[in-house]
């Protein structure tokens, strides 16, 4: 009879340096999400900061939306612990999105061990999508 295991070194199965998270989302869902709820559903899930640069764009909200579920991935808690609204996304001058971590976030980020942070954002067929990197080496995502 076959096993499917595979042996593999100790070292690899131990907790990693690295953790990666991905989402995507529809753009139309999200856009149905305001539609419905108004601020309701916008102030459970995004700064005012966040708000203001969106300025009501359901592209934008998509790939803040996916970027926080693909963050709350790689540090590989969930929610627990805190709220969409400790996760803030904004810009660097350059556009480029990284994350501002507040109250709850920040303490399971840091409690995880986690000091550093990627994040990409992309928009394409009606869909945004989120890739984020954790590493505990301060340099590695960043």
């Amino acid at each position: 009879m076959s096993d499917n295991n595979i042996d593999m070194p100790p070292d690899i199965l131990s907790s990693s340096e690295f953790g990666q998270g991905i989402d995507i989302v529809e753009i139309a869902r999200i856009d149905q999400l305001v539609r419905d709820w108004g601020s309701r559903f916008t102030n459970r899930i995004y700064t005012s900061r966040e708000l203001a640069i969106c300025a009501g764009k359901p592209t934008s909200l998509a790939g803040r939306f996916a970027a926080k579920e693909a963050f709350v991935k790689a540090i590989g808690t969930g929610l627990r612990g805190m709220n969409w609204t400790d996760i803030e996304i904004i810009k660097h001058r350059n556009g480029r999105p990284y994350f501002v971590l507040h109250a709850g976030a920040e303490s399971e980020f840091m409690r995880a061990g986690w000091r550093s942070c990627s994040l990409a954002i992309s928009h394409a067929g009606g869909a945004a999508i989120a890739v984020v990197t954790v590493s505990k080496d301060k340099g590695i995502a960043s």
